[in-house]
């Protein structure tokens, strides 16, 4: 179920003296009591909806509430639908990683970047491994090297405790 985010006053919720009047059709009706305006709204069983409460003096409408809810819950609904969830997409490797690993390694990399996913190229160095970090630094910049025509670093290589990362996005279009 969708809801919407803000409640507007409706009817009787409203305090306000004078309301300027907008018909259920759109035209202007100009400044009118409150009082005028329930009437006029209950006389075409529609309910009075106040949508510009900070305006001087404030804005309300005729129009079905009801009805206007389930359009803005429909354009919610749509507005979600057609968001593209981004993933983050992890290729753990080790510094000396053997061509044929790097090789299919890449190639799902390049996939993934490719689908409009990041990727996040991680170093995991075993051991005494981590003092021979230029090794670790090297793969990554092999990684970047090889998939620098579909990405662009976003985060330039790191090393943080026995790992190394870099994170690449496809490349914008220009």
């Amino acid at each position: 179920m969708f809801y919407i985010k803000q409640e507007l006053p409706i009817n009787r919720q409203i305090r306000a003296k004078e309301v300027q009047l907008i018909g259920d059709n759109g035209e202007k009706k100009g400044v009118v009591s409150l009082e005028q305006a329930l009437e006029e709204a209950e006389n075409k069983n529609l309910d009075l909806v106040l949508v510009a409460p900070n305006a001087n003096p404030p804005v309300c409408k005729i129009m079905n509430y009801g009805k206007y809810k389930f359009e803005q819950a429909k354009k919610e609904k749509e507005a979600k639908k057609k968001q593209k969830v981004l993933e983050v997409k992890e290729i753990r490797v080790t510094p000396n990683i053997e061509e044929h690993d790097f090789g299919f390694k890449s190639k799902n990399a390049r996939k993934f970047i490719e689908d409009g996913n990041k990727v996040k190229i991680t170093v995991r160095f075993r051991g005494r491994e981590v003092n021979n970090a230029k090794a670790g630094e090297a793969v990554l910049e092999k990684f970047i090297k090889a998939l620098e025509e579909v990405a662009v670093v976003e985060k330039q290589p790191k090393l943080e405790g026995r790992n190394m990362f870099t994170i690449l996005a496809k490349k914008t279009a220009n």
